[in-house]
């Protein structure tokens, strides 16, 4: 187990390594110059190679980057060029948020997928099978901004039951993070009805039932417990997803998340919040994972980590 984590964590490392180069790399020769937004149209000429100079960003590649990765060293990950405040700062004033939301949207996409999945997967071939797995379409193709307005318009606007933005208490949770459920549910859906069809074959299964065990223990005991592993790593995955994928829900719904802060770095060439944003969600995905792989073993005793 030990030996386990400690290689888990040596990739990790690793892992993040490369998306610090690759991210760095992609903005250092993106064609949009952060000095201009900086200095303003009218700026002149001296003014905009003087900036260039103080913030470094004249310097070669590997100069800049290696000077970023020594600040990475020691927790540094920069100063915003345009709101002139520390990076770590302005990401931990806006995590709370994003952490909050992205608990309650996997709450709500879990709970609804594994429903629809399981019960799709009893009511194999049948209309209810069929009309589950074209729901489950229809929300992972369905547009977060879509969406979001329409349960807006349904329970904000028309309906006058929940507020229709703003952050700060249980009620301003419930639209965004029903939206973000709603979405991801079909993928969990999906993946929870092909993981239980296949385990409702296996012999252990049938054994069970030939035992004279109750369909609800044979399914929440043996099933369940079996079919539910690809879930778990996908729940990994969606931690760091939902760290920096959910800005247009953010922005509909004007919630003060990480999200909505990377949206607004990109429009302005603000590259350390960009990069720290980037960071941030990379590290999401490497501990969503880890934990992932952390928990399998408590659900399924057969897997061993080595």
């Amino acid at each position: 187990m030990a030996l386990h984590l400690a290689r888990r964590l040596l990739q990790s490392v690793l892992i993040l390594l490369g998306v610090t180069l690759v991210t760095f790399f992609l903005l250092y020769v993106l064609p949009a110059d952060p000095v201009r937004q900086i200095a303003g149209r009218s700026a002149t000429a001296e003014t905009v190679e003087s900036i260039r100079r103080q913030l470094g960003l004249d310097q070669p590649f590997w100069v800049q980057y290696g000077r970023y990765l020594w600040g990475l060293l020691h927790l540094d990950l920069g100063r915003s060029y345009l709101q002139r405040a520390e990076v770590a700062e302005l990401i931990a004033a806006r995590l709370p948020a994003t952490l909050l939301l992205m608990a309650a949207g996997i709450a709500c996409e879990v709970a609804i997928g594994l429903a629809m999945g399981i019960w799709a997967a009893l009511r194999r071939g049948t209309a209810v099978d069929t009309g589950l797995m074209l729901a489950s379409f229809a929300g992972v193709s369905a547009p977060q901004f879509v969406v979001g307005l329409m349960l807006l318009y349904v329970f904000g606007v028309w309906l006058r039951w929940l507020p229709i933005g703003g952050y700060g208490t249980a009620a301003h949770l419930i639209l965004p993070a029903l939206t973000l459920g709603l979405l991801g549910a079909g993928w969990y859906a999906r993946m929870m009805r092909s993981s239980m069809v296949e385990v409702l074959r296996q012999d252990f299964v049938r054994t069970a039932r030939a035992k004279g065990l109750t369909r609800a223990r044979v399914i929440l005991r043996h099933a369940l417990p079996n079919a539910i592993l690809p879930v778990i790593a996908m729940i990994g995955i969606d931690i760091g997803i939902f760290m920096g994928g959910i800005v247009v829900v953010e922005s509909v719904f004007g919630w003060p998340g990480i999200g909505q802060l990377a949206w607004q770095a990109i429009q302005r060439v603000d590259i350390p919040i960009i990069m720290g944003v980037t960071l941030v969600s990379a590290v999401g995905i490497v501990l969503g994972n880890l934990l992932a792989d952390i928990v399998a073993p408590l659900i399924d005793p057969r897997i061993r980590l080595r």
